[in-house]
């Protein structure tokens, strides 16, 4: 933790001011072990391996101690890197560009691994705060320590340890596996500043029925309550499945000027055609993303608008993203 942060920290009970309480080591400008206080209730949030921590899974509600137990450990097992994620992320926020994020202070709303966290550092945020649940903020630490400008702290996303002093925020493939993802979008809304700016990225229920009706149940039936380390073995089969089509038909045929022809009428072509960029470790990594997740929803244009209304946002761009997912972005005016 650097000691510039605590000029963006709340009290997640009370929102009285955080302080820093004692330092038991350091290393350069990270705090690695100590406490923060809140001046009004004097609770106490200590500081663990550089990240202060806000949020206990041992005292979160079941169904989000799940949730965060499985991708912490996904994220804490796919730590890799790629090249193609700062234009994945892009994708995900358009219309935001990597020029928008200059001088703004932004929050991250569930970080996992930190991969979008560095790259927000290095396009020139005045400072990014990444919160998650869970044990991923320790990969997303080890990705950001000593990157001045960073900074990762363990929160739940309905309680957020934060002042509402951000231009912009924005959470991606994260709200859908909440317990109530209009809430978690509210929340994060709720730290955004007059003028700022938000984006949120979640799974659609259009075009994805057929998740909805064969995988959903094998998923919360079998998978998310499997061994994470055995659900990693056993879906390297559908993963051999999917990069053998991405590799050897929708890849090569959509690269071709006929072969996009054809493509274009094929079963869930637009997401296929992404993933086929994806080397094998990727692709894994996102089917075990699919079926190791406790909670998933899938949600409809119509509801998504609703939650841009609800918060008054203005000048919203919502746009369909691969066709089987919906990405929003708008202006907060309150």
């Amino acid at each position: 933790m650097k000691e510039k942060l605590l000029q963006y920290l709340a009290c997640p009970s009370c929102g009285g001011s955080i302080s820093l309480k004692r330092v038991e080591e350091k290393d350069g400008i990270e705090i690695l072990e100590g406490a923060l206080a809140c001046a009004e209730c004097a609770r106490l949030f200590p500081i663990i391996r550089g990240i202060p921590r806000f949020a206990e899974l041992a005292n979160v509600e079941k169904e989000k101690q799940a949730t965060a137990e499985k991708f912490g450990w996904s994220w804490q097992t796919f730590y890799q890197e790629d090249a193609k994620y700062a234009d994945e992320f892009l994708g995900w926020i358009a219309p935001v560009r990597s020029e928008f994020f200059k001088d703004k202070v932004v929050l991250e709303g569930g970080c996992g691994k930190g991969r979008h966290t560095h790259r927000v550092a290095g396009w020139g945020a005045r400072e990014i705060i990444a919160v998650d649940l869970s044990a991923a903020v320790e990969v997303a630490f080890a990705a950001t320590r000593g990157v001045e400008n960073a900074h990762v702290i363990q929160a739940d996303i309905y309680e957020l340890p934060l002042k509402r002093v951000f231009d912009y925020a924005f959470s991606v493939g994260v709200l859908h596996h909440l317990p109530d993802p209009r809430a978690g979008f509210k929340s994060l809304v709720s730290k955004v500043k007059s003028g700022g700016h938000v984006s949120a990225w979640v799974y659609g229920a259009e075009n994805n029925g057929w998740i909805v009706t064969f995988v959903n149940p094998v998923r919360e039936r079998i998978t998310a309550r499997m061994n994470p380390r055995m659900l990693y073995h056993l879906s390297k089969i559908p993963t051999a499945i999917m990069y053998a089509a991405t590799k050897l038909f929708y890849g090569p045929m959509n690269r071709s000027v006929r072969g996009a022809a054809i493509a274009r009428h094929s079963f869930y072509n637009d997401y296929l055609k992404f993933v086929s960029q994806f080397n094998w470790r990727e692709q894994h990594l996102i089917v075990f993303d699919h079926l190791v997740a406790p909670t998933s929803f899938y949600i409809s244009r119509e509801e998504f608008e609703s939650w841009w209304q609800e918060v008054g946002a203005t000048d919203v761009v919502i746009g369909w993203h691969n066709k089987n997912s919906w990405r929003g972005f708008g202006r907060v005016d309150r």
